[in-house]
């Protein structure tokens, strides 16, 4: 029966119901490389690997081999000594370096050992000057460099923990083991590509890299490398350069002299003069793990030391920052972590003045604050808090105002001091620049300022200084002859339903006149006049009407009482303003109220009692 070792074998597959079999493993390759991934049968394929297709190649298990005319690999592997089992994983070019430097007899030998080996591909990535410098002197320097592959004890990947160091046995010196959650096990950022392959005397690891060794800390690395002299500085001067130099798992994403070059002058210098904002920058490019370029299969979002949080993922062989390819070079491996050159300097939030954080959907607020000379009002120490309209806010309407008023306007949308969502509470009161007030309104799925909701709002603030409605000169007239002008002056949080002119057309002269007299005006019910008992139907407290039924509104519209408001929310200081085209009556027992007070107003008097529910809205 004929023996067939480590045979791999193509399947045709698919995502949901990968081919399964005794003792196979399943690899996944990246379409028109060589770069492997190696996973289990039981592993969700995604059939891609940094947005590169992937083929999924099943071989046998380490330890296993496949028998003619059975399926799976159902046989266990003869087992050799550490030096035959790197030939047996094809790194044929580290045994026979193991063999020049006289390290064959060690590896043949009584032992237990961890060998890293490095494949045929990675000698190959080695630069040709070192390669040579090591083949050069074979007795010491690449006799070395093979011992500083080896672990004087049997580690599997099970025994490989993530953020652990493993002593090597050159000098003592220190190799960091990566672990990560999507499988990929990284020795100094070399990813094991070929794991577990158990020998007599230890275990061998195949590498898709050449490991080197690690002294210099990243505080090391950004003083004494002349690409990153500008970072140094911004380091010292932010009091964490210190910080880069301690025992630690980081990423430091490290953007080169020509990426701060990018920087318009003024910002850096703006920078370099405040300290709390150079940490931030500098917290920002830093991660509190160590995540190797290897281990990156997809986008993933990880929280930096500022706090906020950057994507970190890959478009083939570049590693990408934000979806953006501006990593210059991957994986300086350092005794506290990794370092990444970047092309470009990140600017979180917490470092930008406040008319940076203004985007392009905001553009048209930006240009008006500049043009009307509200950004140059706000001094550079200062905190404060945009509400920027969008630019659709922007109508012809808004763009033909007087300027002076406008600029009134986009005062009120500048609030004097740092404000985030999480602070905003219901009844809130905020300070605007031009010294008025905005209040906070908190509902379920919104937090509005005044008429503009934070989540989706893209109008503007209008404070409304004084109030006159041209439409709606019936109304106030009638308020009027009731005196109860006062009524809507008083103080508090109230909502009004105004009707507007065209809501009486239905009413005749007559009609009006009926309900101007001085009879209606005294005419009362329990007490109440008679006029502001209609009103009242109109005119509601805020903190009212908290029942969800009472006010219905979706995308497009509000309802009252099944009466829609073509027109809502115009802020008052006490309170809001719904336009409606219907008057609201009462609810009766079966009969329009307003048609039986104009008709049978004696009636009226007697019969109230009985007609007269609450006002109520639906």
């Amino acid at each position: 029966m004929k023996l067939l070792f480590a045979a791999t074998f193509l399947y045709s597959f698919h995502p949901v119901l990968p081919l399964c079999r005794p003792n196979v493993c399943a690899l996944q390759q990246v379409v028109g490389t060589k770069k492997k991934y190696f996973s289990t049968c039981r592993n969700w394929y995604q059939g891609a690997i940094c947005g590169k297709k992937a083929t999924v190649l099943y071989e046998c298990c380490p330890g296993y081999m496949k028998l003619d005319g059975m399926r799976g690999c159902p046989a266990v592997a003869p087992i050799d000594n550490v030096f035959g089992t790197v030939g047996l994983v094809k790194a044929t070019t580290t045994q026979d370096y193991s063999a020049l430097s006289k390290l064959r007899e060690e590896i043949e030998g009584a032992g237990s050992y961890t060998f890293f080996a490095p494949s045929n591909d990675a000698w190959d990535l080695l630069d040709p000057e070192v390669r040579t410098a090591l083949v050069s002197n074979v007795n010491i320097e690449l006799y070395n460099a093979l011992h500083y592959h080896m672990v004087n004890k049997r580690l599997l990947t099970k025994d490989l923990k993530n953020g652990m160091t493993a002593t090597s046995m050159y000098n003592d010196l220190s190799l960091l083991i990566n672990h990560y959650s999507n499988g990929v096990v990284t020795v100094n950022c070399a990813r094991i590509i070929h794991g577990n392959q158990v020998a007599t005397n230890g275990v061998v690891h195949v590498t898709d890299r050449v490991i080197t060794a690690v002294g210099n800390t990243i505080q090391d690395v950004i003083e004494v490398d002349d690409d990153l002299s500008t970072l140094s500085t911004v380091a010292t001067a932010s009091g964490l350069i210190e910080k880069l130099g301690q025992p630690g798992h980081f990423t430091l994403f490290a953007p080169t002299n020509d990426a701060f070059d990018k920087l318009d002058r003024e910002v850096l210098d703006r920078l370099m003069e405040d300290k709390n904002s150079l940490q931030a920058l500098l917290n920002y490019h830093l991660l509190n793990s160590v995540q190797c370029s290897e281990a990156i299969m997809a986008g993933t979002s990880y929280e930096t030391q500022e706090g906020s949080n950057i994507e970190i993922g890959c478009d083939g062989d570049s590693l990408t920052v934000n979806g953006i390819k501006m990593v210059l070079k991957k994986d300086i491996v350092t005794t506290n972590g990794v370092i990444h050159l970047i092309d470009q300097v990140l600017m979180p939030d917490s470092a930008k003045q406040v008319m940076e954080l203004v985007g392009q959907s905001q553009g048209t607020f930006s240009d008006m604050l500049t043009e009307l000379g509200l950004s140059a009002a706000m001094r550079p120490q200062a905190e404060y808090t945009l509400l920027a309209p969008l630019n659709t806010a922007f109508n012809d309407e808004v763009m033909s105002m007087d300027q002076s008023f406008l600029k009134i306007i986009l005062e009120n949308h500048i609030l004097k001091n740092k404000i985030v969502l999480s602070q905003l509470y219901n009844g809130q009161r905020l300070e605007t620049l031009a010294g008025k007030f905005l209040r906070v309104f908190v509902y379920r799925t919104a937090v509005c300022i005044e008429n503009a909701c934070l989540i989706r709002g893209n109008r503007f603030l209008v404070l409304v200084l004084t109030v006159s409605f041209p439409f709606c000169r019936i109304f106030l007239s009638l308020m009027e002859a009731a005196g109860l002008n006062d009524l809507l002056k008083q103080e508090g949080d109230f909502t009004l339903f105004a009707p507007t002119d065209e809501a009486f057309a239905g009413l005749s002269e007559r009609d009006l006149s009926l309900l101007k007299s001085e009879s209606f005006h005294t005419c009362d019910f329990q007490g109440t006049p008679l006029l502001e008992l209609l009103f009242s139907c109109v005119l509601f407290r805020i903190n009212e009407i908290k029942d969800e039924r009472r006010r219905q509104q979706d995308v497009t519209s509000m309802l009252v009482n099944t009466v829609k408001v073509p027109d809502s929310d115009l802020m008052a200081t006490n309170g809001v303003i719904h336009f409606v085209r219907t008057l609201l009556y009462p609810e009766g027992e079966g009969y329009e109220i307003m048609p039986l007070l104009l008709q049978w107003p004696f009636f009226f008097h007697f019969q109230i009692k009985s007609m007269f529910k609450n006002c109520v809205l639906f």
